[in-house]
């Protein structure tokens, strides 16, 4: 009864801070600079996703998304970027990670030769 206590309480705190930690994809991403804040590419979807969880994107097919960073060793499917259009309407651009065999890069910006390691916030969930 004890133990219930302690994760009800740990999921409020989580939820009352606006987030949460989820497991992390990989170790290490490949990145334009050290902070991961050029975009490697730009790609267009050339089919519809539908996000498991928070971590990932929502794509749809013909949307642009911006490449800022390709995962590595066990999470290398999955990109990181940016989805643009019409998708989420008045709302900014997310950010989060996709399947790679979703997208078609049409655009190379700088190349993705920096090997950056994860941290938990590249995981996080607002």
């Amino acid at each position: 009864m004890a133990l219930a206590w302690v994760l009800l309480l740990g999921a409020l705190l989580g939820a009352a801070h606006g987030g949460w930690h989820m497991d992390k994809l990989a170790e290490r991403k490949l990145c334009a600079d050290t902070d991961c804040s050029h975009p490697i590419s730009i790609a267009v979807a050339v089919q519809d996703y539908v996000a498991p969880d928070c971590r990932f994107l929502h794509v749809q097919r013909g949307q642009i998304l911006y490449v800022f960073s390709k995962l590595k060793g066990r999470g290398r499917l999955f990109w990181g970027g940016s989805v643009q259009g019409d998708y989420y309407g008045e709302q900014p651009a997310r950010l989060g990670y996709f399947p790679s065999s979703v997208v078609q890069e049409s655009h190379y910006l700088k190349p993705g030769k920096v090997d950056v390691k994860t941290d938990r916030w590249d995981f996080y969930c607002p």
